[in-house]
């Protein structure tokens, strides 16, 4: 009975909390949402008052109108399609690949003490110096802005896992081995978990870098592509098409960053990691 009693009286409480929360994240989404629609409004009333010339700011339902214009008789969806898509295999061989690389690590010091120099280097090297190379050796096409895109993010994964299979706790792998596991059961039981949270940390940062990269691979030289057309506009001096570029491109980065955001909740519950 008195058990009973102190379920009732504890329940509440975290309902209470839950609630809490909620509300919470309700009144941060409203927050975003009102402020996002308060610059918009801002943004055209001011142009259309001329406290802000409307041939360099242009004005949101001008973008609008061109947005549709584009996606209707234009090349907007194919754009869109082409550079989420080297955007995202690039990301994702990158990501997967610069993992493998700093998991690596831990099965040789040797490597791992030879290799590290080479990797701060490369860190340290601006990647986006490369695309001319990259183009010039791929070529305009699909692939050389997904190379780019994977250049950007393949150090800062390993380097992240890197950082992971450093910090692994000494003890629990004596332990392990002392209870009779072999070399590899150590490796994916003890060593990925631990390392796990340094790799998901670089998610949101890779899916950035990927997209700058495919970006500036495109203002080099490119058939398709946002960054192609917003060089094109600019070249034309077409105002209402640069920007139309520059929000189709914020609103694919805070797509794709939500999608990240989604898959580290993911990963993170699969190894029963809590995530802020």
């Amino acid at each position: 009975m008195q058990a009973k009693a102190e379920r009732r009286r504890v329940e509440p409480v975290i309902l209470d909390e839950e609630a809490a929360e909620r509300r919470v994240r309700r009144l941060i989404g409203w927050g975003r949402l009102g402020i996002g629609l308060l610059i918009v409004l801002c943004w055209e009333l001011f142009t259309r008052i001329g406290w802000m010339d409307s041939y360099y700011w242009s004005s949101p339902l001008r973008i609008l109108q061109t947005t549709w214009t584009q996606m209707v008789e234009g090349t907007l969806l194919v754009d869109i399609a082409y550079t989420s898509g080297s955007t995202i295999l690039g990301f994702v061989g990158g990501t997967l690949l610069g993992s493998l690389l700093g998991l690596s690590f831990w099965w040789s010091r040797k490597f791992a003490g030879i290799s590290e120099p080479f990797l701060i280097l490369l860190n340290a090297m601006p990647k986006l110096a490369l695309a001319p190379v990259l183009v010039i050796l791929l070529g305009i096409g699909f692939f050389s802005k997904v190379a780019l895109a994977f250049a950007m993010t393949v150090v800062v994964a390993a380097l992240s896992a890197q950082s992971g299979v450093q910090s692994v706790d000494k003890d629990m792998e004596k332990l392990m081995y002392s209870l009779g596991a072999k070399r590899r059961q150590v490796f994916t039981k003890v060593v990925i978990p631990w390392a796990m949270p340094w790799m998901i940390s670089s998610l949101r940062i890779n899916i950035a870098l990927s997209l700058a990269g495919a970006i500036v691979g495109e203002f080099i030289a490119s058939s398709h592509g946002i960054g192609r057309m917003v060089i094109y506009a600019g070249t034309i001096l077409d105002i209402n098409l640069v920007w139309v570029g520059v929000v189709v491109l914020s609103v694919l980065s805070m797509v794709m960053y939500m999608g990240v955001v989604l898959l580290e909740k993911w990963l993170s519950k699969g190894y029963g990691m809590k995530k802020a």
